[in-house]
């Protein structure tokens, strides 16, 4: 997995800052660098000679604030700096860095916030492990309400550079300069929303480290992307036909109740899977076949039903829970999927049918040995992990990554900032997506492109993640004015993009 799609957690980042000093760098050497990035993205920032107002906090970060704002002031902007704390405080590479600095140093905001163009947040980095109070809090509180643009270094304040929670209060940024790799916050909300447009800079601690193993913070985090799944995604070659494509099978609700699940047979065709089948019951069928076209229909009643469709073992994917119905027959249906061993995606009414019993289903999808992918939102996540310890694992990362150990099947925890973990630690969170898929059916579609996906043999996590960004860029495509049924339609642009992109045919 390309090493340029690494998100590094905030201990993975401090590893690799002792590992470049203990390989012969300076740690102010890398201060400089910092503060002088910071001082560069300030400059397009603000206008010349403008005025800058540089927070500076007790630790490293402030000492990044302490280099932005020397390097500033030597480029004839009017810089005023204030330090939290008492200077004689500061230690290490940070009293170096102040000892630089030979403009005033305030104790506090000045009373006169007017006319400045730019702060510069230095208060605290990605490291917070506390919520704000007292007088950095006060600080925060009167920047956010002068509603003055801020540049912030690492994270805004306030914001866990782990979770992306807010302790306690957090600045809006206009932008963020952060250093080596992105850290989950800049993906995650509602760190992301805070963090602005984010600017990742190297500072001569990070790429070669990277690539070494160095920032190896098992298990791997990523940015959802083609350079993390592109080498997986399913070409074509002369020799591709609808049989070499898979064929996707996905189970329809009863009658008045069965748009979900077209909706989502819509999309796996539309990715790429050579054949797609809606298993229908018999009360369902004269609706289903009035919209149907190229997708193939076939009577599903019940569970002795469906394991005689699954005896073709053509029929390599399967997709339940849109419309499916919540209760014991969706459940029964989900143990003979999972007992033929066939990929298998599991969604709404699917995950609904195990509310407070996710160790039962574990234990089916363990059966056939086949992957499984679930996409719950979290309404769904809540419930189908309630007995567990799932949801108090920390962060969406973490609980996404618990909740794929638990069920030893890729978890695709939906949301703005939807993580896909799988069950060695794996994950990655997408960021390539818009507001305006919160609509009904956005969902199903994005359960019917990983059956689609899986359909033409893509691995589980790289179906998974594939399948998110590529919704996110429909979406995008799209923007006001989307419904759940154009996204089906928009692949064959989404898909050309990749083409392009990768100069081969998909």
């Amino acid at each position: 997995m390309a090493v340029g799609t690494r998100v590094l957690s905030v201990a993975a980042v401090a590893r690799l800052d002792a590992a470049a000093i203990a390989g012969g760098v300076p740690g102010i050497a890398l201060m400089e660098a910092a503060g002088s990035a910071v001082a560069g993205r300030a400059r397009i920032l603000a206008p010349a000679g403008g005025r800058v107002l540089v927070l500076c906090g007790p630790g490293n970060n402030g000492g990044d604030g302490f280099v932005a704002a020397r390097h500033l002031a030597g480029a004839d902007y009017a810089v005023t700096l204030v330090l939290l704390g008492e200077r004689g405080a500061l230690e290490g590479d940070a009293a170096l860095a102040a000892g630089e600095w030979t403009g005033p140093v305030l104790s506090d905001l000045p009373d006169d916030l007017g006319g400045v163009h730019l702060v510069i947040d230095a208060l605290f980095g990605a490291g917070l492990s506390r919520e704000l109070d007292g007088a950095a809090r006060a600080m925060v509180d009167r920047v956010a309400k002068a509603r003055l643009p801020v540049l912030a270094v690492d994270v805004p304040s306030g914001v866990d550079g782990d979770s992306g929670a807010v302790r306690g209060a957090a600045l809006q940024a206009v932008e963020t300069v952060t250093f080596v790799a992105l850290k989950p916050a800049h993906l995650l909300e509602p760190g992301r929303g805070l963090c602005g447009r984010v600017e990742v800079v190297q500072i001569g601690a990070g790429a070669d480290a990277i690539a070494a193993g160095l920032a190896a913070s098992l298990p791997p985090l990523h940015r959802n992307g083609p350079d993390l799944w592109g080498a997986a995604f399913p070409r074509l070659d002369g020799a591709s036909h609808k049989y070499t494509r898979g064929h996707a099978v996905i189970l329809s609700g009863p009658a008045t109740r069965t748009g979900a699940a077209r909706l989502a047979a819509r999309a796996a065709l539309r990715v790429g899977a050579g054949l797609v089948t809606l298993a229908s019951p018999a009360g369902a069928l004269a609706e289903n076949a009035a919209q149907l076209t190229a997708i193939m229909l076939r009577r599903c009643e019940d569970p002795d039903d469906l394991d005689d469709l699954l005896a073709d073992e053509r029929l390599n994917a399967i997709l339940m829970g849109p419309g499916l119905g919540v209760g014991e027959p969706t459940r029964e249906r989900i143990a003979v999927a999972a007992s033929a061993g066939r990929s298998l995606v599991l969604d709404a009414d699917a995950l609904t049918s195990f509310a407070g019993e996710a160790k039962h289903l574990a234990g089916l999808l363990a059966d056939g040995g086949g992957e499984a992918v679930l996409t719950p939102h979290a309404g769904e996540f809540a419930r189908l992990f309630d007995d567990t310890k799932v949801l108090r694992a920390g962060s969406k990362v973490a609980c996404a990554r618990a909740a794929a150990a638990l069920m030893k099947a890729v978890v695709v925890f939906k949301g703005a900032d939807t993580v896909v973990a799988h069950p060695d630690g794996r994950a990655a969170i997408n960021a390539h997506g818009s507001p305006y898929l919160g609509t009904a059916g956005s969902g199903d579609v994005l359960g019917g492109l990983v059956a689609g996906l899986l359909a033409q043999g893509m691995p589980a996590f790289e179906a998974a993640c594939t399948a998110v960004w590529l919704h996110g860029d429909a979406g995008l495509r799209h923007g006001p004015g989307l419904i759940a049924e154009d996204l089906p339609e928009l692949m064959p642009a989404v898909l050309s993009g990749l083409a392009e992109r990768w100069g081969t045919a998909v």
